[in-house]
This record gives structure tokens, sequence and C-alpha cells, in this order.
């Protein structure tokens, strides 16, 4: 199969590119698109050999359940069997946004979707490309990240292409991510809301709505959780991982500073390509030959929009080894840490 790539000027769409990816959709094809958390890999969310269609070409197992993009508060009406007064009161606050709502599905969303789940995931994206791709569609997409099956997700139509050029008809190009984590998670089907996947919207932005609201306990985790029912994206299998492998070194500044530098010094003279991830403020301190500065501690947001393409670089650069340090002391230190321990295969270091 040929890919199309296209790129869309924000300034001035193309409404024709628009269109056309709309009729691949519509046609039971796959699109590539760009969102505000990073990129995605859309197919009709109501058509069950779309979404075959979207596992095969993540490579994804069929377990792992989609979200379905919407582009208007009525499709919640449809996509749901029920919708609480608390769903009406998260998307007033955080639609178009970075938000996913898991609710009980209706009988329109084919279990193929919902990876065999009676719950569905919905969300919104701020994304204008990505609303105008789901208008033209004329139905409802369901879009993982566009990438491989456990590799970083891409916040660049570049990583799209490099990971589904030849396994999708069209990827759009619209530019960088804003954000580069995917989207919060909230599952509203229990009776206590309860976060399946921290992101951008946290703990305590959801405390503002509501007064209770509780983390899933795989979202803690610090082992894998290869034995829980993966109600979400995100939550049963190995993602973000680069093909080196990333250590995450904890403990206090100097400590692991001292520590990080002395690993990389010895895996270097053994011959092993070795890189250090680090926050720019403590840049200037390592001596590894090859560093990778995600931003300022100030800005978590920059850290963020940084994250999967740092760890995208190392496999350009054939690292073997990351060292990291922990970035706990930010706003988004859950979102920032679920996906650092996840591309580390929870693999971490006491600094001395």
């Amino acid at each position: 199969m040929k890919t199309k790539v296209v790129t869309i000027d924000r300034e001035h769409m193309d409404m024709d590119a628009i269109r056309e990816a709309g009729e691949i959709l519509a046609a039971g094809g796959l699109v590539a698109f760009p969102t505000e958390t990073v990129y995605g890999l859309g197919g009709d969310g109501l058509k069950e050999n779309a979404a075959a269609r979207i596992y095969a070409a993540k490579g994804r197992p069929s377990d792992n359940p989609l979200i379905l993009h919407i582009a208007e508060l009525s499709a919640l009406e449809v996509l749901a069997k029920e919708v609480p007064e608390l769903a009406y009161r998260l998307a007033e606050k955080f639609w178009p946004g970075p938000l996913t709502m898991i609710l009980k599905k209706s009988e329109i969303v084919p279990m193929a979707t919902t990876g065999g789940l009676s719950t569905v995931a919905i969300r919104m994206p701020s994304d204008e490309i990505a609303r105008e791709i789901i208008r033209a569609s004329g139905t409802y997409i369901a879009a993982p990240s566009a990438n491989l099956s456990g590799r970083p997700s891409p916040t660049t139509a570049e990583h799209v292409v490099e990971d589904l050029s030849g396994r999708v008809e069209m990827i759009v190009d619209g530019g960088p991510s804003d954000i580069g984590l995917e989207s919060s998670i909230i599952d509203l089907s229990g009776d206590v809301p309860m976060i399946l996947r921290p992101g951008f919207i946290t703990k305590e932005d959801f405390e503002q709505i509501v007064a209770e609201v509780e983390y899933d306990k795989a979202v803690l985790a610090t082992k894998p959780q290869d034995s829980v029912v993966a109600k979400a994206p995100g939550m049963k299998y190995r993602h973000y991982a680069p093909q080196g492998q990333i250590y995450i070194v904890e403990g206090e500044t100097d400590a692991v500073v001292s520590t990080i530098n002395e690993l990389s010094a010895k895996a270097a003279e053994a011959g092993v390509r070795v890189a250090v991830l680090c926050a720019e403020e403590t840049k200037e301190r390592y001596t590894c030959d090859k560093i990778f500065s995600l931003g300022s501690l100030k800005s978590e947001k920059e850290i963020s929009a940084h994250l999967f393409a740092a760890l995208r670089a190392f496999d350009t650069e054939h690292i073997t080894v990351i060292y990291s340090e922990s970035f706990e002391n930010t706003k988004l230190h859950q979102a920032i840490m679920n996906r650092l321990r996840k591309a580390a295969g929870y693999q971490t270091i006491q600094a001395k």
C-alpha cells in the first residue's frame, strides 16, 4: 500500500484534503492525523473491520481498547448507554481537550472497538484539524496513538511515517503535537470516578469538579501489571519503549547526578552506547557524550511535549543504555513518570 502524506496549514485549512481524509475513513480506510496530545491512527469506530485494521497496522493486541473521537457533544448520547450528569460537567470544563471519559457503551459500538468490554472510551480533541476530519467522515473515529505497538507515541508526522508508512492510506501532517502526552482517562462507569491514565488534566483538576476521585492501582504501580484487565489504552502492555534499556535513577539531585555520571562512565568504558535523559537545570552537570534535555522543570508542558521525541531519538542514535532522572517535582509528574516507568520496564536505581 502506498501511503499519501498531506500537510495542512492551520492558518489556511485545506478542506479538499480534509474531505479526502473523511472519505477514506468513511470507506473503512485508515488515516493518521494530529491531535493536541499525540498523533492518532483513525478508523471508523462503528465498523468492526476498521477496528481490526487498526490493530493489525499497529501490531496491537485486540483486547487493548480503542478511544472513540467525536466532534460534537451530542455524540455522547449515541455512543453511551447512559450518560451521568458528571460526564456533562467534565465535558463543560475540559472538552474539547485532552480528556477521555469511559462510560457504559450503547449497542451501536462494536465489541471490536472496545476490546471486548461493555464500556466505551470517548474523547473530543481540541485540535481543529482532528475535529474537521471527524466531521468530514460522517462517523466517530476510533484512534489509538499512530505508532507501532510498544514504541514511543508519535508527536510529529515524521514519527508516524517512520512507523506506519505502507500500513495506512493517508497521514495528515499538522505540525508537532502541543501537549505530547496522551489524554487523561477517567472511568465514570463505576460508583467512584477512577483515573485509569494520568495526563495533562490532573487529579487536582478533576477534584475541582468532583469531590471523590481515585487512581486505579495500575497507575501507581512500580512493577509490570500484565494481569490487569485493560479497561483503557496503556494499562496492560509494555509501552513507549526505545530499543535501548532505560534506568530511572531516583534520589536527591546531587546524588542522582553523581550516580548517573559514574554509571555512564563505566558503560562508556565498556564500549556501550550510553545516554542521559535529564532536565535543563542539570544538563551541564553530566559528563556523558549524549545528553538529552527534556526542558526546564519550571515548564512541565515543555517536558511532556519532548518526552516521546527523546525516546525515539535514542533509537536514531543507536543508544543501548539510557540513565534518566526522575521527574517527580512537576505538576504533571504522575503523567510523565507513568510513561517513563513503562518505557523503562519499571527498572529503577537508587542514587548513592
